[in-house]
């Protein structure tokens, strides 16, 4: 019996060794939220479970901002995570966002990438769908307050992964802050973001375009061609016309071309 406990208790610390391991390594790849670091509010402290400091390799940038929010209204805005880690893995980021005043929610194609922390409706986070976005782009609603509210405060933490689902110092991350004052809506929008800046474009897919993608038919380009030779052809046509068909010095013209420049020069001298 005594062997059987002995073995029996190793089996329960190997399986809590295991459980503790697979939670300590494990990203948050479902979404984050609260205070799980023990540093305050991990959308205003950041992502200090992957690297201690943040990094302006990461460009947070969330669009379509409103200058002015109207009481009452919803606003559609896109948060997008650029730079950052290389992908390498199924889970490329994730984001975890707090608003001082309002109501967040997923926005319009986004209802199953992204999640009310907790049903929080201040705070706002990813899916574990939303972690394997190809562009680490959310869309994301945001109610303003009623009149007289004031400002509204929004807290961003963007996490850029390399899709190993292990924490470290290779996975990259910044924050995000803004402010949105009250005031009259005209519609216009703008773009806050936060980092270094440097987003650098796509590599191009292909080296060439095809004409029926330029709007161009194969016939209707070879009809372009044989048109444009025409052309050529005509012009080239007239300089040799002019220049030898009208030259006195041409041996080669007609009896009346010469007779005709013959009695226009005796008529010159009359």
């Amino acid at each position: 019996m005594s062997g059987i406990n002995l073995i029996t208790r190793r089996a329960l610390i190997l399986t809590v060794v295991a459980l503790f391991l697979a939670t300590s390594t494990q990203a948050y790849h479902t979404g984050i939220g609260g205070d799980p670091e023990g540093k305050g509010n991990v959308a205003l402290s950041g992502c200090t479970c992957h690297a201690e400091e943040p990094d302006n390799s990461v460009t947070v940038l969330l669009d379509f901002v409103p200058y002015h929010y109207e009481a009452g209204k919803t606003y559609e805005l896109t948060l997008q995570l650029i730079g950052g880690a290389e992908i390498g893995g199924e889970q490329t980021g994730g984001f975890a966002m707090k608003v001082s005043i309002g109501t967040l929610a997923p926005g319009i194609g986004s209802e199953t990438d992204v999640q009310n922390w907790e049903e929080e409706s201040d705070s706002l986070t990813h899916t574990n769908s939303g972690s394997k976005t190809d562009d680490r782009t959310w869309n994301l609603a945001w109610t303003a307050p009623e009149t007289g509210t004031g400002p509204a405060e929004f807290w961003i933490a963007g996490n850029t992964v390399n899709g190993d689902e292990i924490p470290s110092e290779l996975d990259r991350w910044n924050r995000l802050t803004l402010t949105i004052g009250e005031g009259e809506d005209n519609g216009g929008t703008r773009t806050v973001f936060s980092g270094n800046g440097e987003i650098t474009p796509p590599a191009p897919a292909e080296t060439h375009v095809d004409l029926h993608h330029m709007g161009a038919a194969l016939r209707a380009h070879w009809l372009g061609l044989l048109g444009f030779f025409a052309v050529i052809i005509v012009i080239i046509f007239c300089g040799f016309f002019l220049r030898y068909g009208f030259s006195a010095n041409y041996t080669g013209r007609s009896n009346l071309l010469r007779l005709r420049i013959k009695h226009e020069r005796r008529g010159d001298q009359i």
